[in-house]
């Protein structure tokens, strides 16, 4: 894996930083994410740098938990009740429709032999 410096600046200090080739944009973008943390805390900022730094982990690390504290919003839109049938209308056509059906093959069909029937 290919690993590329990156320079981040807080607090008014530089502090290098290898990452993984491409990841440069995304480091940058945390560091200025601490950078912002470090310089709300006033003046902790110009205390040592491991406390200045653990303050601002803390002060990140507390952000995180309230999010994954909170209950993840509804998004996904209930799915509504499949129908229960058929319409009754549709239903009443269609046992018409089946009788019309019915009525015309044994019109059309010719009539079973006795021998037939008893087979």
């Amino acid at each position: 894996m290919q690993m590329t410096n990156v320079t981040l600046a807080i607090a008014g200090r530089s502090l290098t930083i290898a990452v993984a080739a491409g990841e440069e944009a995304h480091a940058e973008m945390l560091g200025r994410m601490i950078d912002d943390r470090v310089r709300r805390m006033g003046n902790i900022a110009t205390q040592g740098e491991a406390r200045m730094l653990l303050f601002a982990a803390l002060m990140l690390a507390d952000e995180l938990h309230e999010v994954h504290s909170r209950p993840a919003p509804a998004s996904v839109a209930p799915v509504p009740a499949a129908p229960a049938g058929p319409p009754p209308e549709l239903v009443a056509r269609i046992g018409k429709l089946a009788e019309r059906v019915e009525n015309l093959a044994q019109k059309l069909a010719p009539p079973l032999e006795p021998d037939a029937a008893s087979a």
